[in-house]
């Protein structure tokens, strides 16, 4: 009887096998969120419960008054807990799990501390990323909006509003109620063990809308919510007081879940229920997390990935000093307005002189202080070029041995350690962007663009003024000038060396912009405002935003309002919007060196955790676009005894803009691949004309020219030998005597 019974029951077990299989082939079909909760399923269920509930007191930042004073904040936004004897445990809201509290596992649809089945991560959780566009908008959720440009994607920290009050991309999530039923949620897609909340208010040059104080609840299931209780009643988070500065509130204990909702109760009585968030939280150990998988990025470079002081800068830049003394210096262009010394560091094979022939190169960044991950960044760089140097990295070596580099990581200093004091979440979108008084660097340099259209318009160049080097006017100069000190400390460095191709590190976007950055029309705020050399600048930019891991693709979110991967990552600068008196108009028209800014990041201030990813997504832009000072032609301009012409202008025929030679008659000029008929030529000197042919393989083809005296100024050189002076007479005496000996020979 029990083999009949065997036999009936395995052709049943195979069916019902056959049948699993099937339906989990169908599953691994479907789309990823699919795979995603048959991956975790379990996991929820796995879920352990603590005996004792937690407690819910929140931790306020420092632009409002502390309800916990055993909470303080440290340097660098860092906080330290202190535990305080009058804590109070939190009552369960859900009866069902008070049911099955004696019981080991927890049910799916509640929420607990976890720490018995997961290992606990002891320090402060990180933000899951709102602001740097690693939670995407399909993770955001809300219970109502008032329009599509006020949605829960929009509603990410630091997000910035357009221009007009119902643009497409605004500046939070607003609820289309005010009422205390609204709520925003983010779906993590994983266990996280959630640790606090950052809320701003609304960005908008026209409304005034935030969030006085919420609520915060938690979810396994999106379906049943557990709410953060303080003793037996719901705690009451306090939130902002006004739309642009951060507030941070920090949980009294860790809660576990796989979605977290902030209900707001108050808002401000003259706006609306407007909020912009983010959420801290550590993802839980999970290996069959199928998200975590797919966009984890891990670097291998064994380099140092947090935030530096300026203390902590300096030492830094001295032991990479250390470790390759041979092709390191350390030096400092000037002083900060607090008097801290501008460092920066020079990596090239013979250190601390110009070799002839080899061109100069530059990052620099911070101008604006709050934007911190460009300064990182070249941190990083100067660790990782020393590191690979040594190794015996072919391309690394190339660049050092072919290069004279120049990284100045950080423009204004005074301005990042009013962000870093604060912390990266706290900062917000503009503390320490400016110098301390109260200039933008960036934009701080003189206005040559007018000068220079002026004198097109009015027909002087060539004849009165050169359609290069354009002089700084007198004014700027003057010591009552708005100028700030930082500003003539980067004027002053940037004509004494000779550099070729720069770029500068911003933040907040993800773009490359490069000249002009004013419109040329008058009165008009954004319009294309092409330079002479427009193609060559439009290849500088592509080659950073094309290697950069984000800049190109077309599934990346905006950071803001403008789509720039549309453009594959670059644009005018002008285009965007006019800024007279840029960094990059001022190197273009002013020396020989074509600039461009690097919008590196939508975060401009990214918590330390991010910083190895960031570090991958700019590491081949970085090295690519230095690669690129090696484009074009180069060579040297000689008098006939095979000395050097210093300040020889060399120009492309069909490029309206020149450069200039340097001191040992060297030059580099910036070209696509292509022929060209360049012409050299100086003061008291004949000229000289050659074609020169860029190819498409790397390395600047040699163009090099030899010039001779002219007779006058031969003559006036023999004259002045001899203490005597040429005679000059007036140019219409000269003409009437030319005219009257060609009477007297007909």
């Amino acid at each position: 009887m029990t083999r009949q019974r065997l036999s009936f029951l395995t052709p049943l077990a195979l069916l019902g096998l056959l049948a699993g299989l099937a339906d989990l082939s169908r599953a691994s079909e479907d789309e990823d969120y699919y795979m995603q909760e048959l991956l975790t399923r379990d996991q929820y269920n796995k879920v352990q419960m603590l005996e004792k509930p937690v407690a819910s007191i929140p931790d306020r930042n420092r632009e409002q008054p502390s309800q916990n004073p055993g909470k303080k904040v440290a340097k660098g936004g860092r906080q330290t807990d202190k535990t305080t004897d009058d804590t109070k445990s939190v009552k369960t809201a859900n009866k069902k799990a008070e049911k099955t509290k004696k019981s080991p596992l927890k049910t799916p649809n509640s929420i607990s501390e976890g720490e018995g089945h997961y290992s606990a991560i002891k320090h402060e959780c990180p933000p899951m990323g709102l602001e740097t566009l690693k939670i995407d908008d399909f993770q955001l959720h809300a219970s109502t909006t008032k329009r599509y440009g006020l949605g829960a994607h929009r509603g990410r920290l630091n997000i910035q509003a357009g221009l007009y009050e119902d643009d497409l991309y605004d500046g939070a999530w607003c609820a289309g109620r005010d009422d205390p039923l609204q709520w925003f949620e983010v779906d993590a897609r994983r266990l996280t063990k959630f640790t606090g909340v950052i809320t701003q208010g609304r960005s908008s040059l026209w409304s005034s809308d935030w969030v006085t104080s919420y609520k915060v609840m938690v979810s396994n299931d999106s379906h049943t919510w557990i709410t953060l209780k303080n003793s037996s009643e719901d705690l009451i988070f306090s939130a902002n007081r006004e739309k642009e500065i951060p507030v941070r509130n920090i949980f009294p204990a860790p809660v576990i879940g796989r979605y977290i909702r902030v209900n707001p109760r108050s808002w401000f009585n003259s706006g609306n229920i407007c909020m912009r968030v983010e959420i801290l939280g550590c993802p839980m150990s999970d290996p069959n997390n199928y998200y975590h998988r797919r966009n984890e990025v891990i670097t291998t470079d064994n380099l140092d990935f947090r935030h530096h002081s300026y203390k902590e800068m300096r030492q830094l830049m001295k032991v990479v000093n250390e470790m390759c003394p041979n092709i390191t210096r350390i030096y400092n262009i000037g002083k900060s307005h607090s008097g801290l010394k501008l460092y920066a560091i020079e990596i090239s094979d013979n250190p601390g002189e110009h070799e002839a022939g080899e061109p100069e190169f530059r990052y620099t960044a911070g101008a604006h202080g709050n934007e911190v991950l460009g300064r990182e960044l070249l941190l990083l760089l100067m660790q990782f070029m020393c590191q690979e140097y040594l190794s015996g990295n072919r391309r690394i070596r190339r660049l050092v041995e072919e290069t004279r580099i120049h990284l100045l990581p950080s423009v204004n200093p005074d301005g990042y350690e009013k962000a870093f004091e604060v912390g990266s979440e706290l900062s917000g979108w503009s503390l320490g962007r400016w110098s301390n008084d109260g200039i933008d660097i960036h934009h701080n340099f003189p206005d040559l663009n007018s000068i220079l259209w002026e004198a097109e318009a009015k027909k002087w160049i060539p004849r009165k003024m050169f359609n290069h080097h354009v002089p700084i006017p007198e004014w700027y100069l003057s010591k009552n000038a708005s100028v700030a000190v930082e500003t003539r400390a980067l004027i002053a460095w940037m004509e004494k060396m000779p550099f070729v191709l720069g770029g500068n590190l911003q933040g907040g976007e993800l773009v490359v912009t490069f000249p002009y950055d004013k419109t040329r029309s008058q009165g008009v705020s954004r319009e294309p405002t092409p330079t002479p050399d427009d193609h060559v600048f439009r290849w500088l930019a592509f080659s950073y935003a094309s290697t950069h891991r984000l800049m190109t693709d077309a599934s990346q979110r905006v950071c803001h309002t403008e789509a720039f991967a549309k453009e594959d990552g670059t644009i005018n600068g002008a285009s965007w919007h006019t800024a007279a008196g840029s960094m990059n108009d001022f190197s273009y028209l002013h020396t020989n060196c074509f600039e461009l800014s690097m919008y590196v990041g939508c975060d401009k201030f990214p918590h330390e955790s991010e910083l190895p990813e960031e570090w991958e997504n700019n590491r081949e832009s970085l090295l690519v676009f230095m690669e690129q000072v090696h484009r074009g032609i180069k060579g040297v301009v000689r008098d006939l005894q095979g000395r050097g012409i210093a300040n020889a202008i060399i120009s492309v025929e069909g490029i309206g803009h020149d450069i200039r030679t340097a001191a040992d008659g060297d030059y580099w000029r910036l070209l696509n691949p292509g022929e060209y008929r360049v012409t050299a030529r100086a003061e008291g000197y004949s000229f000289a004309s050659k074609k020169c042919e860029v190819g498409y393989e790397m390395g600047a083809t040699r163009c090099d020219f030899v010039i001779g005296r002219t007779n006058l100024s031969r003559i006036k050189e023999i004259m002045e030998k001899f203490n005597k002076q040429p005679i000059r007479l007036p140019i219409r005496q000269l003409q009437a005597r030319r005219s009257r000996a060609r009477r007297l020979g007909t």
